[in-house]
């Protein structure tokens, strides 16, 4: 699998850093500026890397309402920030700009990042209104630019319903067979809410030996059951003081998390 070669580890740990909103949306700190943006991603990187986090992920997740096609004042923010914690970075990083798939491999091409997650494939009703992907166009932007970046494929959307009436074990294996992704997410209904266990299995036994990542409501209590039956973990919320997704990082919850699955690894080497 790709993922110890980027991640150096088996059974990895994603950590989120939820950027502040950035210039053009409406929670946009008009007065902080782009000093707050850097000053909150510093510190939610250090607490991350401090607790031994195996890589991080970048997102806006504080621009509310998504939008489905960013602007220009997105990318070159995202890009912005990102290029300026490079040097601090001691571990791979994602971008995620939600929710825009050329978008973020844009970012990460130009940054350097190892990976994006986004929702690629699937038409949805959603809370932006009507969600209509497109992997192809992902994936030949992808090429055409030469970006040696892993795709993870969202493939029960966030914030949405699917009009696929396939069960999730068929459209999980139909979008690894005919979509080409680097690796599957396993999504609750929004942010922060736990993925249940059976719904893991199944798409893990639909796309065989491909990564599956759980990709949200993933804390230190479960996140042994979860890693039993997935390649890789994206955790946000359960990360962030008092579990609530705004806030910012917990020092103290990042290492109890991660000596649990140092714990959890261990078990599973042999002897």
């Amino acid at each position: 699998m790709w993922i110890e070669d980027i991640f150096g580890t088996s059974k990895c740990v994603i950590g989120m850093i939820h950027v502040p909103p950035l210039p053009g949306a409406p929670l946009y700190d008009d007065v902080a500026g782009v000093h707050r943006l850097l000053d909150s991603a510093r510190a939610d990187l250090f607490a991350l890397q401090e607790g031994g986090i195996d890589a991080v992920m970048f997102c806006n997740e504080h621009d509310r309402p998504y939008e489905l096609a960013v602007g220009p004042e997105t990318v070159s923010a995202m890009a912005a920030l990102i290029g300026q914690l490079k040097s601090e970075l001691e571990v791979p990083f994602g971008v995620d700009v939600l929710w825009d798939p050329v978008a973020a491999i844009a970012v990460a091409h130009a940054t350097g990042g190892s990976f994006v997650r986004e929702v690629f494939t699937g038409s949805y009703t959603s809370d932006m209104g009507l969600w209509n992907t497109n992997a192809a166009r992902a994936q030949r932007f992808r090429r055409r630019i030469g970006a040696n970046v892993k795709l993870l494929y969202n493939v029960n959307a966030e914030f949405a319903s699917s009009f696929d009436q396939r069960s999730l074990g068929a459209l999980a294996g139909s979008v690894a067979f005919s979509s080409l992704p680097d690796g599957i997410c396993v999504s609750g209904p929004m942010t922060g809410v736990e993925v249940d266990v059976d719904r893991i299995e199944t798409v893990k036994a639909a796309v065989g030996h491909m990564p599956v990542f759980v990709n949200t409501g993933v804390r230190r209590e479960n996140v042994r059951d979860k890693l039993r039956h997935a390649d890789g973990c994206i955790v946000g919320t359960g990360l962030k003081r008092d579990g609530v997704t705004w806030n910012s990082v917990d020092p103290s919850r990042v290492k109890a998390l991660m000596a649990e699955v140092e714990d959890f690894r261990a078990e599973l080497q042999p002897g």
